[in-house]
């Protein structure tokens, strides 16, 4: 579904990706865990279309779509729930969530998508006429998610979902990501927090100071030893 050859990102002279390669398969959930500066929020959101890649490929649904405008990334079916959420605080929770289907064919199907959301993350429905802003971080998250969701996306790309949240509310966030996957939406998350991630997921690729350094299901990193001592303190 999503191929990514030889990608290489880079903030004006500074590089932060080299030769990255990863493929993402029909129906999968796939994370890409590593430490803080890793280069995980650059690689999303080159993926996304927010950054550009200086080289390399990345070909969606056998599409090329390394040089597409960013604003068709969506259009294309790709949606990101970015890292600290970047809601528009002032508006109302159902504003933001409205958002997400401004496309003709999102908007569409906006009712539907909407009765997704809410069954998906039943906090909200109580909420949907309050400012987001006002809400705690793992409403907002749930908005962030729910407003990717209404694009009605075949790949959600999340970066580090659980950053500053409960371990309560993580769960909660984490199971809403397994029910979005289990009913056919690719997932590609990102994040620090390698237990919960490797959990959910069903292959995981580890990054390291902008590198690709392991690939795997997560059974199979959990048993090298050098995967197990710098991630898990084991």
């Amino acid at each position: 579904m999503l191929e990514v050859r030889d990608l290489q990102v880079a903030y004006g002279a500074a590089p932060a990706l080299w030769g990255v390669t990863l493929d993402l398969r029909e129906r999968e959930l796939l994370c890409v865990v590593g430490p803080n500066g890793a280069g995980k929020t650059t690689l999303i959101n080159t993926l996304a279309g927010v950054l550009r890649a200086k080289a390399g490929q990345i070909v969606f649904e056998g599409r090329d779509i390394s040089t597409l405008p960013p604003h068709l990334f969506c259009e294309a079916g790709i949606a990101i729930v970015p890292e600290g959420r970047r809601l528009f605080g002032s508006m109302s929770v159902l504003e933001n969530l409205e958002i997400g289907s401004v496309l003709p064919a999102a908007k569409a199907r906006r009712g539907e998508s909407m009765a997704m959301v809410l069954a998906l993350f039943p906090a909200l429905r109580e909420k949907l006429a309050q400012a987001a802003g006002e809400l705690s971080g793992g409403q907002q998250q749930m908005v962030a998610i729910g407003r990717a969701l209404m694009a009605r996306p075949r790949l959600l790309l999340l970066d580090e979902p659980s950053l500053g949240l409960s371990p309560l509310i993580v769960t909660e966030l984490f199971a809403a990501i397994r029910r979005v996957h289990r009913e056919g939406t690719a997932v590609l998350l990102v994040e620090q927090n390698v237990a919960t991630a490797l959990r959910v997921a069903d292959r995981a690729y580890v990054l390291e100071e902008g590198r690709m350094v392991a690939e795997g299901t997560p059974d199979a990193l959990m048993q090298r030893d050098e995967i197990r001592r710098a991630y898990l303190g084991v």
